[in-house]
């Protein structure tokens, strides 16, 4: 063992976990450090599709985390009074189109890591505490931490999100790398009113216009539904300021914003307002992407969407998680620890996939949430075509973006990353 085999992650959310669980078969002594006080349950659902879902069977775990996936029958487009004005099934385009074939909560798949790289391996996980400083030499990297006493580490990974500490502290500001979509997103937990919002099994999307959306898909336990209330950016407003662990104003802006747009008495809007302010695991944020010249610098490397968040828009965010981990571990192991050379291979090899995961799909963040009436039903109108030719062609080429990547098999002397 060399200085360079001891890891630090910072993030247990996918990119941690799936990282550290490469690390450990390749001989690594992996720390991973989360501010949250365990693994976040719940969430969302994410995609697992393309050169993500291969990586989850090299790791053993496609049982695992088809057992606790999400059936949904598609995405469907609703008006104001809840008809259905365009739909997608969930077996069109091969099942990787707008709604993958394996869907999964994100705290879900989460823990599924989790389990495979805790629990009986070396790893450590150091839960409620966070670092507040980096401080890099020849040898190795000192960490302070918010509770912990500093420790030292050969390498740090940031793993931690679109927010990243260790993206800040290693490499600057956040809004040095964040390019901003003006778009805004709170998501929450409604219980109880699968029958009233007639989902049937659907992820259903409402447009209203002055670029808002409310949409609400089937979760995974029993009465349980997962929704989202969106808005866009005023042509000529500023960049929204808001703190962002002040959730009663969060929750307050956002119904301030439908009901000046008069949204709030759309569709299921009122009820979905209502489950908001209910909700425990009300969660907003802005959608941005990362785009960094280097993920590296010294000892210190950036993983997922620390380093390269595409936004949800995409679909591909936890593809790029997963494979991120798989490829960086892999190439350290390949370099027998030399982080130098790893870190460049592990660019060289991601930075094409990452590059054309993050082309938004048709429209942006416009196609998403279009401000006005008109652009509404020319979406609804596009999407009813969707699996026609020539819009086919177009879409697939979007949907392929999770393959485009050629994985290398990685290969060690004791452990295979095909059977660990």
């Amino acid at each position: 063992m060399t200085a360079d085999t001891n890891v630090l992650i910072s993030g247990a959310g996918i990119a941690g976990p799936a990282l550290a669980h490469w690390l450990h078969h390749a001989g690594y002594t992996v720390t991973v450090v989360e501010c949250a006080p365990a693994p976040r349950p719940g969430g969302q659902t994410v995609d697992l599709r393309g050169a993500g879902r291969t990586v989850i069977e090299r790791m053993g775990l496609m049982d695992q985390a088809r057992a606790v996936s999400v059936d949904q029958e598609g995405l469907a487009l609703v008006d104001a009074h809840g008809r259905v004005i365009a739909r997608m099934p969930v077996d069109s385009f091969g099942g990787e189109g707008f709604i993958s074939e394996i869907e999964i909560l994100r705290g879900d798949l989460a823990r599924v890591l989790f389990d495979a790289s805790g629990p009986g391996t070396r790893t450590e996980y150091v839960f409620d505490d966070s670092i507040t400083a980096l401080e890099q030499d020849d040898d190795g990297v000192m960490v302070a931490f918010e509770k912990s006493a500093p420790r030292r580490f050969g390498l740090v990974v940031g793993a931690d999100g679109l927010h990243s500490v260790v993206r800040q502290l290693a490499f600057g500001p956040e809004d040095s790398f964040m390019r901003p979509l003006d778009l805004y997103n709170a998501w929450f937990t409604a219980r109880g009113t699968l029958d009233e919002l007639g989902l049937d099994g659907w992820f259903l999307m409402h447009n209203a216009p002055g670029g808002l959306v409310a949409s609400a898909r089937p979760g995974r336990l029993p009465g349980e539904v997962k929704a989202s209330l969106s808005f866009r950016q005023r042509k000529g407003e500023p960049p929204l300021v808001y703190k962002r662990h002040d959730t009663a104003a969060q929750r307050e802006l956002i119904a301030q914003r439908f009901t000046e747009a008069g949204a709030a008495t759309r569709w299921q809007v009122p009820r979905l307002l209502k489950a908001m302010f209910q909700a425990s695991d009300f969660a907003f944020d802005s959608m941005g992407q990362v785009h960094m010249d280097a993920w590296s610098r010294g000892r210190v490397v950036l993983l997922g969407d620390a380093a390269y968040c595409p936004t949800p828009l995409t679909g591909l965010g936890t593809s790029l998680a997963l494979v991120g981990g798989y490829v960086l571990a892999g190439e350290l192991a390949r370099a027998g620890g030399a982080h130098n050379a790893a870190f460049a291979n592990y660019e060289r090899i991601m930075r094409p996939y990452v590059t054309k995961a993050q082309e938004l799909p048709p429209g942006g963040a416009s196609g998403y949430a279009p401000f006005s009436a008109i652009w509404i039903r020319l979406r609804a109108a596009s999407m009813r075509q969707m699996t026609r030719w020539p819009m086919s062609q177009l879409l697939a080429r979007q949907f392929s973006k999770a393959e485009a990547i050629d994985l290398p098999d990685y290969s060690l002397p004791a452990n295979d990353f095909r059977t660990a």
